[in-house]
């Protein structure tokens, strides 16, 4: 069964070969109304939204939803969806809140133990979608599903409080420049997830895999065992992101999780609008982040209900999907024009 593909927008080309990028206008687009963004609030709002204190609170409080878009955007470049990353955020975090507190283990092994169920649901979803060829949205809903049973059987339906104090030391004393330091391990996580796309074999494959399957196979590409990783590899980031959400809080919320999946979209999609346009690539993803949380932080200091979060989130993931097509559709355009008016 074919997958559901995400927009893109490159020029297929081989596996090794960069494409050509669109014009500059375009890549930096988003960088422009972000910027313009600040400007405004910064003189709606002068003595709450331009400080330090809230500027060190935006980047730190989003650390926990870039990771998981980081690790969301692997299996977007294939051209899979994975719709358990929230649940499996959620699982890592109960389960080092259970291990650590209810059973007493120390937690460092109980961290361990929640990327290793966290790679776990990556496996089974991967071995899934390859073996039997089902459609990743179909599977990794049901995954997600199932994950989110067992968090209410393991947690009994019940916030766990109380984590061992020396994970959120790590997390969050000592801030450098007075941001936590988990922005930091996002900021490092990103610099990986660009080097691997953008600088190895492993990358190019992944991206020609996303392009065309069929092609790719042709071309000796294991495009069944790319997809395997990118699923694996997206929930094992899942589970890294509910062990930072449970440095940050000291806690754990068997529902928690839910309230990451739209913003992780959201901030995928609309990051492939940015820099690489029609590839969903990490620096994208972190501008759209905390492009995202500068618009919500700035009408809520304004005033704004909660409810104006969601409607933010969930309409700048449809207009990011547009500007994706749009964009699709104006490459297009342009390559046949190219091709037309190349001499013969």
């Amino acid at each position: 069964m074919t997958t559901t593909s995400p927009p893109r927008t490159d020029e297929k080309s081989t596996g090794t070969a960069t494409t050509k990028r669109p014009a500059e206008p375009e890549r930096f687009a988003l960088l422009g109304v972000w910027a313009l963004l600040i400007i405004v609030f910064s003189l709606l709002v002068p003595d709450t939204f331009p400080t330090t204190a809230n500027v060190s609170n935006m980047l730190g409080s989003q650390a926990v939803l870039l990771i998981l878009a980081l690790g969301l955007i692997i299996p977007l470049r294939t051209g899979d969806l994975d719709l358990s990353i929230a649940s499996t955020l959620n699982l890592a975090a109960v389960v080092v809140a259970v291990l650590n507190v209810n059973k007493g283990w120390n937690i460092w092994a109980a961290v361990l133990a929640a990327i290793v169920a966290a790679l776990l649901v990556g496996i089974v979803n991967g071995l899934i979608v390859t073996v039997f060829e089902i459609d990743p949205l179909i599977v990794t809903l049901g995954t997600g599903t199932v994950v989110q049973g067992l968090i209410y059987l393991i947690s009994s339906s019940v916030t766990i409080t109380g984590v061992d104090r020396t994970l959120s030391e790590v997390m969050l004393t000592q801030p450098f420049l007075s941001i936590p330091l988990d922005f930091y391990y996002a900021v490092a996580l990103c610099v990986v997830i660009w080097y691997v796309f953008d600088h190895t074999a492993v990358g190019q494959r992944l991206l020609f895999a996303g392009q065309s399957r069929d092609v790719a196979r042709l071309n000796g590409v294991n495009v069944p065992g790319l997809r395997l990783g990118a699923l694996t590899a997206s929930a094992g980031i899942a589970g890294v992101a509910g062990v930072v959400y449970t440095g940050t809080t000291a806690s754990a919320d068997p529902v928690s999780g839910a309230a990451f999946l739209l913003p992780a979209f959201a901030a995928c999609f609309l990051g492939s609008t940015v820099l690489r346009i029609g590839r969903f690539n990490p620096w994208g993803t972190l501008i759209a982040v905390y492009f995202l949380v500068t618009g919500i932080t700035g009408l809520q200091l304004m005033g704004a209900q909660q409810y104006v979060q969601q409607l933010f989130y969930g309409g700048a993931l449809v207009i990011a999907v547009v500007m994706s097509k749009v964009v699709k559709s104006r490459g297009e355009r342009r390559r046949r024009a190219e091709v037309r008016d190349a001499p013969a």
